[in-house]
């Protein structure tokens, strides 16, 4: 199968699930095709499917991650001990741990191609995720406090695991309890990833963007904590801070001196 059949097949199934589907037009072009299944997977609420989608799904998405390029952790620089800043597409690091900005539901984003990075991970990993972290959910019996953390396995990812956590909502202005929040993201994950004898871990920008905490403070209280739980537990957690956009970039380059 090459790319575009894999990619005729598995939307055809996901149509094929819901009725509401049946006479959706299916585009021409590769591109619209590629945008459409992401939509599907987006919006497809947790539930079990066959086993030969799985693994048409999971060679398409693997292609994908060869197209974009991986990029592993001897590849990058140290800007001093054990502290490593990247920009980049987090979703094609291969590290033991990526960190996910999740909601509280767990559940990814469903928004079709949302630009935010619970959308890019859950896309990226496959459907697979999105049941793990139901699973998960259930057995929880209530949506994900802020501040604590979950594992989960990568699928797809060239990463190990996913840590997801959920940072502050910033509606009125920062207040103390949202900066000791956010840092309670980045030590719940690090500590959990300790748990798993994980030996790199590469953050986000959490709650900055979609949960409006200012990039400025979030990077000061990401850089602060980190730091100081490696100073606590010396040789054990490698920390990448990822960053997209220039600005972020700019700032924690600045930050780490």
């Amino acid at each position: 199968m090459i790319q575009e059949e894999r990619l005729d097949f598995l939307i055809s199934v996901l149509v094929g699930e819901q009725e509401a589907y049946r006479d959706l037009s299916i585009p021409a072009s590769f591109a619209e095709k590629k945008r459409l299944l992401r939509s599907l997977m987006n919006i497809r609420l947790p539930a079990p499917i066959s086993t030969e989608f799985l693994k048409v799904q999971d060679a398409y998405l693997q292609e994908q991650l060869a197209q974009r390029g991986i990029t592993k952790m001897e590849n990058l620089s140290p800007v001093k001990p054990g502290i490593y800043l990247w920009q980049g597409d987090i979703t094609t690091l291969a590290v033991d741990a990526i960190v996910n900005a999740a909601n509280s539901r767990m559940l990814g984003c469903f928004v079709p191609c949302h630009g935010c990075i619970d959308n890019a991970i859950h896309s990226a990993a496959g459907i697979q995720l999105r049941l793990e972290c139901a699973q998960i959910m259930a057995k929880q019996r209530t949506e994900e406090p802020v501040g604590r953390a979950k594992i989960t396995k990568a699928y797809n990812l060239p990463c190990r695991y996913v840590l997801h956590t959920v940072g502050p909502v910033i509606c009125d202005g920062v207040t103390k309890n949202d900066r000791e929040l956010l840092a309670c993201c980045y030590r719940s994950c690090l500590s959990l990833a300790s748990d798993y004898g994980l030996k790199s871990v590469a953050f986000c920008c959490i709650s900055t963007g979609e949960f409006h905490f200012p990039n400025e403070l979030a990077a000061e209280i990401a850089a602060e904590t980190v730091l100081n739980w490696q100073r606590e537990n010396p040789d054990k957690i490698e920390v990448i801070f990822n960053v997209f956009k220039d600005h972020d970039y700019d700032i924690y380059r600045r930050m780490l001196g």
